[in-house]
């Protein structure tokens, strides 16, 4: 497979997960069921102009309206299935979403993709809505999936371009430190004493590559990662960009 092909395979991979878990499942996104992952992931790809007001804003609440409006069509009969159907179609040509290929999807689909399996993974036996199944409900390997070397590589990239993004409010240092493989220093530790007085160090965030995305993208408390450090700056880091638990 061309390393430009696996936000393809993410793709598939995250309409597999949508559709063993059901329509109203949980996900790791707050207030959102499999069915409005579903419904975000096709509005963002073929109704664009939707998502003006999708991050906040004074248009926050008409994208919010799209949203729900297109979510509960799932609940219809053979609804779901019609609204995965439109998930797994790559969006029209016309589209930005359509020439970008991995750099600005395969992250997307990747993390949206442990959205819906973590969160039916985590809420347990029965958590998955109608028409799941028990893989959704509870896995018979690791939590964790074991990902294919190019596509590790391919989120390796991914996570090397963004990280000083995702991190930018990091009070402390950061290093990203993928066991016996790769290892990127995200940001050195701030050289003025913080307010306490206290010169911050580094926090050594250590994890598998797919783990430690979920943990830059916000879902550090379903990822599979440890934070070590400092007390101090281990509390620092997890006030703006959280770990586990």
């Amino acid at each position: 497979m061309q390393p430009t092909a696996w936000h393809a395979h993410e793709r598939a991979a995250l309409v597999h997960a949508l559709t063993q878990a059901g329509p109203d499942a949980p996900t790791l996104c707050e207030g959102w069921r499999t069915r409005h992952l579903a419904a975000h992931v096709v509005l963002r790809e073929h109704r664009p102009w939707t998502q003006a007001g999708a991050n906040g804003g004074p248009l926050h609440g008409w994208s919010e309206g799209h949203l729900q409006e297109l979510a509960t069509t799932a609940l219809e009969p053979g609804g779901y299935a019609a609204l995965l159907a439109r998930v797994e179609q790559p969006p029209a040509e016309w589209s930005p979403w359509s020439w970008a290929g991995d750099l600005v999807n395969l992250a997307e689909y990747f993390v949206h993709t442990e959205d819906a399996r973590r969160g039916t993974w985590e809420a347990g036996p029965g958590a998955a809505g109608t028409g799941g199944g028990a893989e959704a409900a509870h896995p018979s390997d690791a939590r964790a999936r074991d990902l294919p070397p190019g596509l590790r590589d391919a989120l390796w990239g991914q996570l090397r371009r963004a990280a000083p993004l995702f991190f930018r409010r990091s009070p402390v240092g950061v290093v990203l430190v993928v066991p016996g493989g790769q290892r990127l220093a995200v940001k050195a530790p701030p050289r003025r004493p913080a307010e306490d007085g206290r010169l911050p160090g580094t926090v050594v965030v250590t994890g598998q590559v797919g783990e430690l995305v979920l943990h830059a993208f916000g879902r550090g408390r379903h990822a599979g990662v440890t934070v070590q450090g400092d007390a101090a700056d281990v509390e620092a880091l997890d006030a703006v960009v959280p770990g586990p638990r």
